[in-house]
Order: C-alpha cells, then structure tokens, then sequence
C-alpha cells in the first residue's frame, strides 16, 4: 500500500468535520426536550393561575354579599304596661323581661306603621307580617331597654334585622317561586317587603354587625357574626408569639451556636424535621390528652388552642431561624471574636441582627399557618357554639371562645343557604388576614434586610 492509498483510507475513517453554524439531530432533540419542558412549566403555571381564579371566584360570589345586611326601620313604642308595670324602672324587674314580652310591641308598631303608610298586601296580617323581622329583633329591644331604662313610655327609632330569608331576597337566594315552596317565607311577604322598600322602610347597606357580633342559632342566621371568633383568633395567635417566638429562636441559636455535634444533637434535629411535616390533628390529640385530661385546662378556650398551635408553630420558626443564622457569612462573627467580643456578644449583638428577616418572616408565616388550622381547635372543644365574649386578658384566656377556621367549619354543617353564605364570607376575612400577615413579613424583611 502506497503512501497515498494510506491516507486516503485515514481519511475515509475520520469523522466528516461539522460546522458550528449547523445544527445537528442530537442538538435538535435537545433543544426540543427544552422546549417540551418550557411548554410544560407554562402549562402548570397557567393551569394553577386558573384554578386560584375559580377558587376566588366561587369564594367572592358566594361570600361577598355577606358584607351586606337587610334592616326595617321603624319606631317602636316602649309601652310601660307590659315593660315595667310596677313604674318603679327597678334593674331587677327590668332583667325579669323576656323577648315574648316584646315580640307583641314589635308587631303592634309594624302593623301601625303599614297603616299609617297606606301600605297592605292581600293574604298578609300583622302575625304574618311580622315574620319579616328577624327573631333577633326582640333581644335587640331587650337590651336596649336595660341599658336605658328611662326610654320607657317613649316612641324610639329601631334598625331591626330583616329575616334570613328577606335578606335572602335581595340577595337572590329567594325567588317568587322558591317561596311558593318554603314554609318560612311566602311570595305575598316578599311583595309586602317590597312595599317596605319602596316606601323607604327597608334597605340593605354595609354589615358592620358581621365582624363584632356574635355566632347566632339555626334560626336566626342573619345575625351571626364573626366577633367571638376573631375575638378568639387574636388571642391564641398572642398566645402563640409569646410562647413560639422566644422559645424557637432559643432553641435555633442552641442548636445552630451552642451544641456539640453528636448523636443527640443529631436526633433533635432529625425530630425537628420530622414534626414539622406531622398532620396537625395529631397536635390536636396531644394537646388534648396533655392539656385538658391531664392538666386540667377548660375545653374551648383560647389558653389551650394557644399551646396546641404553638407545638405545630415551633418546629417551622426553628427551621426558618436556623436558616437565617446559617445565611449569616462566619466572617462577621469572626471578626466579631477576633476584636475581643465574647461568642454571646458575637451573636446577640452581630448575628441575630443580620438574621432577623429571616426570623421575622418565618414567624410570620408559622403564624399565619396557626391562623387557619381547624383540626386540632376541634379536638380540644372550639366547635362549641359560644354566644358570649371572652373577657380581657389573662383572665379571658380561660373563656370559651371560638376561632375563624372553626366558625368556618360551623356554618357549613347549618342547614340554611344563609350560614353558607357568612361561611364564604368568613373565608374572605380569613383570607385578608393571612395577606396581611404575609404582606407584614415581605415588609419587614425589606425594611430589616441588611447587605454584608
């Protein structure tokens, strides 16, 4: 073989040489795979926008009419023969009132109030017409006339609530033909109700009465109101930073300064991790067994809502503070060390500044994760249905009270269309807590967020 049959047949076993400029079938399928996965995150991220908007949707169309509230105003006569008949305006004689001693003076100021209007509807009495008023309507007089006694004998204005169902009319929840068919409401008192409206009797404006009054009975849905649970919310979430905030951080700068690196240290970090990924509801069990069987704690109450949520709140403060430690460069506590300060002083005063959006942010939002747990509040007895307000702390930390996921969870299981509406709109509410809560750490990090 001669020399150039030799390179001939070298070049012939050489690989043909390629142009950058030309692409190539593997680079092609490459670049091909890229663009599937693209496709893929573009379809997630769409598909997740679209299920949040349908979630919102359905929330703010089912909850947002529950900011609004339908109310009679007229004037009721505080008749003295049947509210004080002795006339002596004793506080004792006055409590002995009960709402079926009301209930006929509302009814008597309705039906003078119609005929003085000219307003009548075929097939609607003064019994009947009445139902258009809430049954809450004769505790409201009840109250007002112990808080002042020295109205009676007078004519006084009253905003009273319409009943669920007029509410329910103006909301679209009742038609004409729905009412055909329901025992509590009939299609001539929502002709009679229109009436009140024209003639300016009747109006729906702004609930106010939702965020401060009280939960009502299955009777009365109108009237039910968040006040107790937000009363409740607020002092376990105070309960819960007292307690979660000091001992997490602790506990993160121990383990994260302090510990020997050993088996222990390694368990508590392995058990650390591992209750922060356990169901809520087991919080709920032990909390439960721990606090009100063996301690001896009150059911229901904000003290023992408080300590449940502050084991489920601790292991997420001490993974996130932990990380905002870690975040922290070792050069600034070198320096720190190497100019005499003390390892305490190192951290205290250099450290723990520098990881404190860190430390704000994940307490914020162990707290906003405490703010929307139902499971264990329902295992210590916050599902109870609980009317009166719990005092001012300490002592009203021992007091029945109820909570925003709770309440939530309530008025579903009610049967009237009406408490599934103040669901939704206890949803909202939970809601805007929980942005402003996160919206809060954002803040505070920026504003707190130092650069090394």
């Amino acid at each position: 073989m001669t020399d150039t049959s030799a390179d001939t047949v070298a070049a012939a076993g050489r690989p043909k040489a390629r142009s950058l400029y030309q692409v190539s079938a593997r680079t092609r399928k490459r670049h091909a795979s890229e663009t599937r996965f693209r496709m893929m995150g573009l379809a997630a991220v769409i598909f997740s926008i679209i299920a949040l908007l349908g979630l919102m949707t359905s929330i703010l169309s089912n909850g947002l009419s529950s900011f609004k509230q339908t109310y009679v105003t007229m004037e009721v006569f505080l008749d003295p023969a049947k509210l004080d008949k002795k006339g002596n305006r004793s506080p004792e004689d006055l409590a002995k009132i009960t709402t079926f001693t009301i209930q006929p003076l509302i009814q008597t100021a309705l039906a003078e109030t119609m005929e003085a209007r000219g307003i009548a509807v075929e097939g609607v009495n003064a019994k009947t017409a009445v139902e258009l008023i809430s049954k809450e309507a004769p505790a409201q007089l009840r109250h007002f006339v112990l808080a002042n006694p020295e109205l009676i004998g007078q004519s006084v204005r009253f905003e009273l609530l319409a009943s669920g169902r007029i509410d329910g009319y103006y909301k679209g929840r009742v038609t004409m033909e729905s009412a055909a068919l329901d025992r509590n409401i009939s299609p001539e008192q929502l002709t009679l109700a229109d009436e009140l409206k024209a003639a300016g009797l009747l109006e729906s404006r702004f609930n106010w009465s939702f965020f401060t009054a009280p939960d009502a009975s299955d009777t009365r849905p109108e009237a039910a109101g968040l006040g107790v649970a937000i009363l409740g919310s607020a002092y376990m979430m105070l309960i819960v930073l007292a307690l979660a905030l000091p001992i997490g951080v602790a506990a993160s700068i121990y383990l994260e300064e302090f510990a020997p690196q050993n088996r222990w240290t390694d368990l508590i970090e392995v058990n650390i991790a591992n209750l922060a990924a356990v169901p809520s509801i087991v919080f709920g069990i032990l909390g439960l067994a721990i606090f009100i069987n063996f301690v001896g704690l009150p059911q229901s109450a904000p003290i023992v809502g408080g300590l449940v949520l502050t084991l489920m709140t601790l292991p997420t403060i001490i993974i996130a503070t932990r990380a905002a430690l870690k975040a922290v460069p070792p050069s600034i506590k070198d320096a720190a060390l190497g100019i005499g300060a003390s390892k305490m002083q190192a951290i205290f005063h250099h450290v723990l500044p520098l990881a404190a959006p860190g430390i704000l942010t994940g307490t914020i939002i162990g707290l906003a994760q405490a703010l929307g747990e139902t499971a264990p509040l329902l295992l210590i007895g916050m599902v109870a249905f609980v009317r009166e307000y719990p005092g001012a702390p300490p002592e009203g930390f021992f007091d029945p009270a109820s909570a925003l996921p709770v309440q939530v969870y309530n008025w579903t299981q009610r049967g009237d269309p009406a408490f599934f509406e103040r669901a939704s709109g206890a949803i909202i509410v939970l809601l805007v807590f929980l942005v402003i809560m996160n919206t809060v750490a954002i803040l505070l990090r920026r504003r707190f967020e130092r650069r090394w």
